[in-house]
C-alpha cells in the first residue's frame, strides 16, 4: 500500500502555516535538546521549502540572524533571515558572508540537506552520507566552540563512522528518529552538542 503523503503532520503544518511538515523533526530535537536559543546566528543548510527557516527565526527571534542556503529556490520572507539559491559545494561561503552582512562564526549549524532519491538505496544512502560529510566540514570551519549542530543522515552501514567523526568534533552526540518521520523512511538525526575547541 502506499503511503500517504497527506498525513497528520502534513496537514498540521498546513494549518499551522508551515512550509512543510519537517518543521516538526527539528521542534522535536529542540524540545528534547535545547540547542536553539534568542539571539543565536545560525546556518540552515537545504533549507527548501523553508520549514526549518520558519522554526529557527522564531525561536532566535530579532536579535538572531539565519541565513539558509538551497537549489532550490526558498520563496519566503522572514525578517531576520536571509536566502542563497545555489549549490552549497560551489559557495565561496567567505565571500556570502562578507555580501550579506554575517560575520562569522555562528552559533548553530543545521542541515535538513538529502540527495535526490535514485530508489538505489546503497546509492542513496552514500549521496546521504557526503551531504553529512559536507555539512559537518563546514561546521568545522563556521561554528564556534560550545556550538551545535545537527544532520539528517538516511541510516546506512556509514553510520558508525559518521557517528564517530561527530564524536571526534562534539562534547556529546545524540542520535533521534522523530515522531514525525514517516514509517518508511531511513532517515535519522544525529546531533552534536558543544563543539569542542580545536587542540
Amino acid at each position: 500500500m502506499a503511503y500517504n503523503k497527506r498525513d497528520h503532520y502534513y496537514h498540521k503544518a498546513k494549518e499551522e502555516n508551515f512550509a512543510a511538515r519537517s518543521i516538526y523533526k527539528l521542534e522535536e530535537i529542540d524540545q528534547k535538546f535545547r540547542i536553539i536559543k534568542a539571539g543565536m546566528k545560525v546556518l540552515d543548510l537545504g533549507a527548501a521549502p523553508g520549514s526549518w527557516s520558519q522554526y529557527l527565526s522564531t525561536k532566535v527571534g530579532d536579535q538572531g540572524r539565519v541565513l539558509g542556503v538551497d537549489l532550490i529556490q526558498v520563496e519566503l520572507t522572514l525578517p531576520n533571515a536571509v536566502f542563497i539559491h545555489a549549490d552549497l559545494r560551489d559557495l565561496n561561503l567567505d565571500q556570502v558572508f562578507i555580501d550579506h552582512g554575517f560575520e562569522p562564526v555562528f552559533d548553530g549549524v543545521f542541515s535538513d540537506m538529502a540527495p535526490r532519491t535514485t530508489g538505489i538505496r546503497i546509492t542513496d544512502q552514500a549521496r546521504s552520507m557526503e551531504l553529512c560529510e559536507l555539512a559537518l566540514n563546514v561546521a568545522d570551519r563556521f561554528l564556534r566552540p560550545g556550538g551545535n549542530f545537527v544532520c539528517k543522515f538516511f541510516h546506512s552501514d556509514d553510520f558508525q563512522e559518521l557517528k564517530k567523526q561527530m564524536e571526534a568534533r562534539y562534547g556529546r552526540v545524540e542520535v533521534l528518529r522523530p515522531k514525525s518521520t514517516r514509517k518508511e523512511s531511513k532517515e535519522i538525526f544525529l546531533i552534536g552538542i558543544s563543539k569542542k575547541k580545536k587542540v
